[in-house]
């Protein structure tokens, strides 16, 4: 007889460290509908932008308009730090805690009007009720200036004395985001029956050096192997030495845009590759050296052995 109620979620991490992809992957796995939606566009009632209530209808939408599957399923709200509270308003924040207001009642678990098949409420649309308490929503953003509230606060604790915490001890750290706690949320804008209903809050490390190499050649769409399988449309092999994932990454890591800075770089140096090499039908496979992604060098090409006729395209 026990009711298991859901725990929804919190994501900070900054831009590039996979929030979305993570959640698009989780709905995969689970096979439930999943609708992603933005809290930018989200206003308080009667203004134009998307009721708060549109979210459930997103879900709905995703889940072919049956109203038991999507009361499975999970919404992820990203941008959430968007609506935070401005700190002084002489204008109205239509956008911004009236929002984080009316989405308290859709968090707990309320029975929801929702449109079928329209994002907005009118006398020619259908509707049916969505009750929401089984939605696991999960809200992420990047919380920009978060880490400069945080790290305040833990320079705050340090102090003179014998067991005081020195003032540069978290100079290094990284992951700011991970000690991160309800009142730096607070703080920062965001109001604290937000959190009553978002009970886990949990932050994703900044991708390092290993990590973008890891995506490069890993996963199954790498970008790696999306460039390996265009050249292979012209019979040409492309391979990458470690030394060359390693430089790519290290420039990624220069740009602080996480996991979207690899693909900018790597077109950047393939550019000419894929323009140059399907030209010249002697060559057999090309090497992408450390050299080649520093400057000081270029790609190392092999040719095939002549005798091996090519396809032609026809």
């Amino acid at each position: 007889d026990v009711e298991i109620e859901k725990s929804n979620m919190l994501m900070i991490g900054p831009t590039g460290s996979g929030k979305t992809y993570l959640v698009k992957t989780l709905a995969r796995i689970l096979q439930v509908p999943l609708a992603i939606t933005d809290a930018t566009t989200l206003t308080e009632a009667g203004y134009i932008g998307d009721d708060i209530e549109s979210v459930v209808s997103k879900l709905l939408l995703a889940a072919d308009n049956d109203v038991e599957k999507a009361e499975h399923g999970i919404i992820f709200i990203d941008e959430i730090d968007k609506i935070a509270k401005k700190k002084e308003t002489r204008s109205r924040d239509v956008s911004g805690e009236s929002v984080q207001q009316g989405m308290l009642k859709l968090l707990e678990g309320s029975e929801v009007e929702v449109p079928v098949g329209a994002t907005s409420k009118n006398a020619m649309v259908p509707q049916v009720t969505v009750n929401t308490k089984d939605i696991l929503f999960i809200c992420g953003g990047a919380f920009p200036d978060l880490e400069d509230i945080i790290k305040t606060r833990l320079n705050k604790s340090s102090s003179m004395g014998f067991n005081a915490d020195l003032k540069d001890k978290y100079d290094d750290e990284k992951n700011f985001m991970s000690f991160v706690t309800v009142d730096d949320l607070r703080e920062y804008g965001m109001i604290p029956e937000f959190f009553g209903s978002l009970p886990i809050i949990y932050s994703l490390d900044r991708l390092d050096e290993d990590m973008l190499v890891n995506i490069l050649k890993e996963p199954k769409n790498a970008i790696l192997k999306q460039y390996q399988k265009l050249l292979e449309l012209d019979e040409v092999k492309l391979e990458f030495t470690d030394d060359a994932l390693r430089s790519i990454a290290r420039k990624a890591m220069e740009k602080d845009t996480g996991a979207r800075a690899l693909r900018a770089i790597i077109e950047e140096f393939m550019l000419d590759i894929m323009y140059e090499i399907p030209k010249d039908d002697s060559i057999g496979e090309v090497t992408i050296t450390e050299a080649y992604i520093e400057g000081t060098g270029g790609p190392l090409i092999e040719l095939r052995s002549q005798s091996v006729p090519r396809l032609e395209h026809h």
